[in-house]
């Protein structure tokens, strides 16, 4: 009996279904596929994101610039001003009292020999000529006494010319020969001046200044131009007198301005103090290549040592992080990793500073990218 009315309520429970609506089932399918397809979905990006996540830490390692901790000597230095100037900067004169027939401008550039002032020719060509007509007469008169001697010295042998005319006329001819020789040493200083009626440049240069115009009258020794040499340049440099026993001859300095660097030895050092600036003066010859850049007349940096080099651990300076709890490097290990260390900072240059600390001759300091780093994080180096 009891299985007979489980029987009905199934069959009943079966007619309940039947009568559910097509279109309701199919919207319930419909709902059911949407939310299998967002599942699916999220899915997806869940794996995506672990993906994302495994690839970032595969690209964990931070790239940075590294270089080597050297053990070398280091002075401290400090930057001085030097001026450049130009080791033959001269007065071009008149050589001669006459008129200035031609002149070059300022800022033509002279080859060593090419003309620099030419002087009116005329005066001293009739000087010239005259000279040269005083030498003939000299040499007539000369040939005439020679010929009176001669006479004179005939007669003398049958003791027809009394020996006081003889001599006389011998002294007569010394008189003429010596007239003769100083003619002709006035017409050399007549020539001399014409081949300084030329002038001609001692050097290659610039004209930097004109003081004369063409036409003017001009006494030797008046200034007409200034030349410059412009191949060869110096630096002097003026440095307090407590450094004096940190700089000798031979000395290689750095110098830098213009975006142009170089290192040039010391050519003079001037061991004498000026008494107000106490100051002696240093002189360094400047390289021909530089000549392009740089300028008389202009100021150059130059790295001067104040102290005796020592041996010192040195990095370079951008490898240093400075905190107010102390200064630090980022050494870089042998498995790519780095460490943070303290450093105690000494004296330096411009480049480099001596350090002191946990690090070696050959280690490997980061010198960018560096302050982002700590202690264990994986590197690569560029």
């Amino acid at each position: 009996m009891l299985k007979m009315n489980e029987v009905k309520q199934t069959q009943t429970s079966l007619a309940q279904v039947n009568t559910i609506p097509v279109k309701v089932v199919h919207n319930m399918m419909k709902k059911i596929a949407v939310t299998t397809l967002i599942a699916m979905n999220l899915m997806q990006v869940s794996i995506a994101e672990d993906a994302v996540e495994k690839s970032e830490i595969k690209v964990m390692a931070k790239p940075v610039k590294a270089a080597a901790v050297l053990n070398m000597p280091l002075a401290a230095n400090t930057e001085l001003n030097a001026t450049l100037y130009s080791r033959s900067h001269i007065p071009i004169t008149a050589s001669l009292n006459t008129r200035v027939d031609y002149l070059v401008e300022p800022g033509d550039f002279v080859n060593q020999g090419d003309k620099l002032a030419g002087m009116d020719l005329l005066p001293i060509q009739l000087r010239q000529a005259e000279q040269k007509a005083q030498i003939s007469r000299a040499k007539i008169n000369v040939a005439y006494i020679k010929n009176e001697l001669s006479r004179l010295q005939e007669l003398s042998k049958t003791q027809a010319v009394s020996q006081f005319n003889l001599d006389q006329m011998r002294s007569e001819h010394d008189l003429a020969a010596a007239d003769l020789e100083i003619a002709q040493l006035k017409l050399a200083q007549i020539n001399e001046q014409l081949s300084r009626a030329i002038i001609t440049a001692p050097f290659s240069g610039i004209i930097t200044e004109r003081l004369i115009r063409v036409g003017s009258e001009v006494s030797r020794g008046d200034i007409l131009l200034k030349l410059l040499d412009t191949e060869h340049l110096e630096a002097r440099l003026y440095i307090p007198i407590k450094y004096l026993a940190f700089i000798n001859k031979g000395d290689k300095l750095s110098m830098s301005a213009s975006e142009q660097k170089t290192l040039a030895a010391v050519t003079a050092k001037i061991p004498r103090a000026d008494p107000r600036s106490q100051t002696f003066e240093v002189r360094i010859n400047i390289p021909k290549a530089l000549n392009k850049h740089w300028a008389a007349g202009q100021l150059v940096s130059v790295s001067v040592p104040t102290q005796k080099a020592t041996e010192s651990l040195t990095v370079p300076r951008d490898a240093l992080i400075l905190r107010k709890s102390g200064s630090y490097v980022i050494k870089v290990n042998a498995d790519s990793t780095v460490s943070r260390l303290a450093v105690v900072v000494g004296k330096g240059n411009k480049e480099r500073v001596a350090i002191t600390g946990s690090l070696k001759h050959g280690d490997n300091v980061a010198i960018r990218g560096a302050e982002r780093l700590a202690d264990g994080d994986k590197v690569v180096i560029q």
